[in-house]
């Protein structure tokens, strides 16, 4: 019997420090996010950043809180629903970090007779910090405790008509009644290093503006890749000549080389190039979460209005949209049918 867990990130359980710090505790242990040794990371994570950053955090969550509870929960039990809807295979619905574990996720398929699992991470681009780790983790848990299971992938979707065409509807929705002067496409940064280790060729990888324009079984795992061609897949369907868009990279860490320009550096420059309507996309996620709704609804529209912009629109992501929904049953159809 066939069925499918979809994967996202996750969400402490209430925005308070004390729910917080438990929920960056595991999310920041994870070797695939901040990989390094474990002495050190546990002297970064436990020693250093988890002294101050828990109520900081808690801060920018109850910004975004809803009163059902968290965006990114809430948005993709609903996601979840609606896809269940239009399936005959059942969906169970999991996050990497946090209380709604992958473990329960397979233990409810089981319990319901699933022995051929369709593991869908809710990412469009790979990377090592968010497929990579769903990806080993289930792996891991499959062995251990479900050995009569079979997996199967949803690769990267980045480049999938059907997604595309999504994406691009849904901006070009939002887009409507809004005189934007430029359309930045704004992707969670990773480390430089995660896009090397993750190059297959080892060689390929160089980050210097020519890599990813240059065919190579590298980008199968490139986030950087896929990111750029996510981009230019979406402007050339909808006609946006390249002088009213741009890419870049957001959520950096302190200490370390990330993927560049950063999305908070050339937010606050627009303003003084004559950009003073700016609508920003977020296409790393289908779902709405601390990133798009603090970080570039709230952070980033106030950062370009201290700098002279004057309207700013915040894109939302996919979310629950019917559209978006009707393509992730398409596919999962299409795979329950083989």
């Amino acid at each position: 019997m066939k069925g499918v867990l979809l994967v996202n990130l996750g969400s402490p359980e209430s925005p308070n420090a004390k729910d917080v710090k438990p929920y960056l505790d595991e999310f920041l242990m994870d070797k695939y996010v901040i990989d390094v040794p474990f002495l050190l990371r546990a002297l970064l994570v436990r020693g250093i950043i988890l002294r101050k950053r828990p109520e900081k955090s808690a801060e920018a969550y109850k910004k975004i809180w809803w009163e059902e509870g968290s965006p990114l929960i809430v948005l993709s039990k609903r996601t979840h629903k609606k896809v269940q809807d239009l399936t005959e295979v059942p969906v169970a619905l999991s996050m990497r970090y946090g209380t709604m574990t992958i473990l329960k996720g397979l233990q409810e398929l089981k319990d319901k007779g699933v022995t051929e699992v369709l593991l869908f991470p809710l990412y469009p681009q790979h990377a090592m910090a968010s497929t990579t780790t769903i990806l080993v983790l289930a792996e891991e848990l499959r062995k251990k405790h479900f050995p009569e299971m079979k997996f199967t992938i949803v690769p990267a979707f980045y480049n999938k008509p059907d997604y595309i065409k999504n994406l691009a509807d849904s901006i070009q929705k939002h887009l409507n009644g809004f005189e934007y002067d430029h359309l930045l496409f704004s992707y969670h940064g990773i480390p430089e290093r995660h896009v090397r280790k993750t190059d297959v060729t080892k060689s390929h990888c160089k980050i210097d503006g020519s890599c990813c324009n240059t065919p190579s079984p590298a980008h199968e795992f490139c986030y950087r890749h896929q990111c750029y061609e996510t981009t230019k897949q979406v402007v050339a369907l909808l006609n946006i000549p390249k002088e009213k868009y741009s890419q870049t990279f957001q959520s950096r860490l302190a200490g370390d080389k990330w993927l560049e320009p950063y999305t908070d550096v050339e937010i606050n420059k627009m303003p003084e190039k004559g950009i003073k309507n700016l609508a920003v996309v977020t296409p790393a996620f289908v779902a709405d979460c601390l990133e798009t709704l603090e970080e570039i609804a709230m952070e980033a529209n106030h950062q370009f209005k201290e700098h002279g912009g004057e309207n700013f629109l915040a894109i939302p992501c996919l979310n629950d949209g019917d559209e978006w929904c009707e393509t992730m049953g398409n596919w999962i159809n299409d795979w329950a049918k083989n």
